[in-house]
């Protein structure tokens, strides 16, 4: 029975008002959700909600690749009720795309919420691309909202793979947005204040070991570039005093997360507490690298600003 049923009704009844039909989930410790597949979390926090997104890993046994056609929304106002919201965009929103819902992050501007994504584009630009949709309401539905992807392979020339445009991850520091992104190596562009056009030139980071997911967040003057790094992916991070750079390599966030070769992660503070949210494929019996599930445990900074070793839990969120 859930603890406090009163709390899940209210939620219910609240939340289900935007059309998207919600279910409470109950709590179980990681993985957060048992009955259906996530990875590539991307976490936004709303008032006193948090709004969790992650692709669908659909891939079923002997198959052992990404199969991934939409992207999945969850919400919670204590990290351990969680709210089932369905799915606020499928990749079949962007006319101009083949497949592959992959890695995504959501923000807000100006009472909009703009979802960047990785997906396959179509022959016209081969390759992985990234988009942007939109929407008035965290919860979706989103929309296609430039009707062609923010970036396509053929402009970005750091590496000749066609995978290099994946995992995009967005700040908006001092009213100007910041878009990075990248597999092998990482770009980075400012964005206009429209959040669909790029501003300038794309820039390459200089980091250690860069394999993809990077993930930009600031606390306390600080910039934090986290990222996965290696194969079997751990992830690591960096710190600079400006968005910019220089970028000072600090070492290992969270290592190999069982059963998955990757990781991808999530850095948020709510409601005075910090915690990092990832993906492993610890559900038995076809779990794995291509049927992952996302977890999350608390993150702790030293007093220097670094961040201390994640220690990963079955329990989680108590």
């Amino acid at each position: 029975m859930f603890k406090h049923s009163s709390l899940y009704l209210l939620l219910l009844v609240t939340l289900s008002g935007n059309g998207v039909h919600a279910q409470p989930v109950k709590p179980s410790g990681n993985p957060l959700f048992k009955d259906v597949y996530t990875a590539d979390p991307a976490a936004l926090v709303v008032g006193d909600t948090v709004f969790l997104y992650t692709g669908h890993d659909e891939a079923k046994p002997p198959k052992e690749f990404y199969e991934m056609h939409e992207w999945l929304c969850f919400s919670s106002t204590d990290m351990i009720h969680w709210i089932k919201r369905g799915s606020p965009l499928n990749v079949k929103a962007f006319k101009w795309a083949k497949d592959d819902a992959w890695a995504s992050q959501v923000i807000e501007r100006d009472g909009k919420f703009y979802y960047y994504a990785a997906v396959e584009h179509d022959s016209t630009h081969p390759g992985k691309a990234i988009a942007v949709a939109v929407s008035n309401s965290p919860a979706g539905p989103f929309v296609d909202a430039r009707g062609s992807a923010l970036i396509t392979n053929d402009i970005t020339t750091a590496t000749n793979i066609t995978w290099d445009d994946i995992d995009p991850t967005v700040i908006i520091d001092n009213g100007q947005a910041y878009l990075f992104w990248g597999n092998t190596k990482c770009y980075y562009a400012k964005l206009k204040a429209n959040m669909t056009e790029l501003d300038g030139d794309i820039k390459v980071v200089d980091l250690p070991d860069y394999t993809e997911a990077p993930w930009i967040h600031k606390r306390n003057g600080w910039y934090y570039l986290s990222y996965a790094s290696g194969f079997p992916e751990k992830i690591v991070y960096a710190m600079s005093k400006t968005i910019n750079g220089p970028w000072q390599y600090k070492g290992i966030l969270n290592e190999i997360a069982g059963n998955s070769n990757t990781n991808h992660q999530a850095i948020i503070n709510f409601k005075g507490k910090d915690y990092f949210i990832y993906h492993n494929g610890a559900i038995n019996t076809q779990g794995g690298s291509f049927r992952r599930s996302v977890c999350v445990d608390r993150l702790y900074y030293n007093a220097d600003g670094t961040i201390k070793r994640v220690i990963m839990t079955s329990g989680g969120i108590q």
